[in-house]
């Protein structure tokens, strides 16, 4: 008998900008909000829990030390589940949906958190460049023999794959300030028309997220400096810098049934693949297709997309390349507007995806998002009728 996975839960909390209303928040203490959150609003007794698995990255300073145990604890439940922090980069909490559904989906578990936590304000980019340099433009692995026989000394940088991906699928400067404009727009109409108010779980009177511009133009991007001289990457056209807290319950039948859970959406795929380490961020665009192949399903079968705005090329490439409909991509904005705390990332994409389909009566939706080492999960959902 094949197993089920269904998603019975999902809350986030707002995603805050660098040094603002989440900036002070302990890594611990925003994921326990979301955790406590997560358990009163599905009701589900947290003793039945088998585990609890985080994404995080930089897991040092305050979110060292197994930080998916510690958010548990810190959110004063019980001592006897356990938790285990994951790591894939910027789809960390992603992995951890695709850990958490496939120990569902293998019958070892029936009651299984994911999520993710992030304070980038706390644990500045800076310190994680010191923590690998994953993010600067210093080759990270040079003192690897193998590394090198392999991609020489070349500079492994996202900064750099983005350019290069841009240069690749010939995307103007322009049509890439358009979209970024577009993500904020997009952005400010979901949260003017209350269309996050469900999923988001108010944090000390952080209400709603606060990273959308209202006062960005095209005409001020188009003032920016590139991010390399003679580029066409600029900051404005780059994800925001940002913190904030997600988890999602997933649940076998027999959980449904013993603990009177309501499924709001099944698992219906999950899948991970790598591709060039060095370009980094287009990994989507053969994540996808092999997903797509593997479910039998088109790209015009999904009625909400979530890829991750790492940048606005990998967006724009991706779409290019699976020929999706633009409305149905980020159709509440992304992280360009919506900002992207690493870790946390993957499970606020998971949380806004269901709840779009829910607001809109959709029923398959997918995610994807960019990784470093040149890497994409892809998970598809399918709604449940209510």
């Amino acid at each position: 008998m094949v197993n089920e996975a269904y998603i019975v839960g999902a809350v986030r909390t707002p995603v805050a900008r660098r040094n603002g209303g989440l900036a002070a928040a302990h890594p611990a203490d925003l994921g326990a909000h979301v955790l406590r959150e997560l358990m009163h609003r599905t009701g589900a007794d947290p003793a039945a829990v088998d585990d609890v698995i985080f994404g995080c990255v930089d897991t040092i300073g305050p979110q060292a030390g197994d930080v998916a145990r510690t958010c548990w604890l810190a959110a004063g439940l019980p001592e006897e589940v356990p938790g285990v922090t994951v790591d894939r980069q910027c789809g960390s909490s992603q992995q951890a949906l695709h850990f958490a559904a496939q120990a569902v989906l293998s019958g070892t578990s029936d009651l299984v958190v994911a999520g993710g936590v992030q304070n980038m304000s706390m644990i500045p980019i800076s310190a994680a460049m010191l923590a690998g340099r994953a993010f600067g433009h210093e080759t990270p692995f040079g003192g690897s023999k193998g590394w090198v026989e392999r991609y020489g000394t070349q500079e492994v940088s996202q900064f750099a794959g983005a350019e290069q991906m841009a240069v690749t699928w010939d995307l103007s400067r322009e049509e890439m300030e358009r979209y970024a404009y577009e993500s904020h727009r997009r952005a400010l109409h979901a949260i003017d028309a209350g269309h996050f108010v469900r999923e988001i779980a108010p944090y000390e009177g952080v209400t709603t997220d606060e990273c959308p511009r209202r006062d960005t133009t095209i005409e001020r991007m188009a003032g920016l400096k590139p991010l390399v001289e003679g580029g066409r990457l600029t900051a404005a056209l780059a994800s925001q810098i940002s913190d904030g807290a997600a988890a999602l319950l997933v649940a076998s039948p027999r959980a449904v049934r013993e603990h009177g859970l309501t499924p709001r959406a099944r698992v219906h795929h999950l899948s991970a693949r790598g591709a060039d380490p060095i370009v980094m961020l287009s990994a989507p665009i053969p994540a996808t297709a092999r997903a797509l192949g593997m479910t039998g399903l088109s790209i015009g079968d999904f009625d909400a997309i979530e890829i991750n705005e790492a940048f606005a090329p990998v967006v724009l490439a991706w779409i290019k390349e699976t020929g999706a409909d633009p409305a149905r991509v980020n159709p509440n904005g992304g992280a360009i507007a919506l900002g992207h705390p690493l870790g946390a990332t993957g499970a606020v994409l998971a949380v806004k995806l269901l709840h779009e389909l829910e607001r809109t009566g959709g029923r398959y939706g997918l995610q994807t998002m960019c990784e470093g080492g040149g890497q994409a999960n892809v998970t598809v959902i399918e709604r449940l009728p209510a």
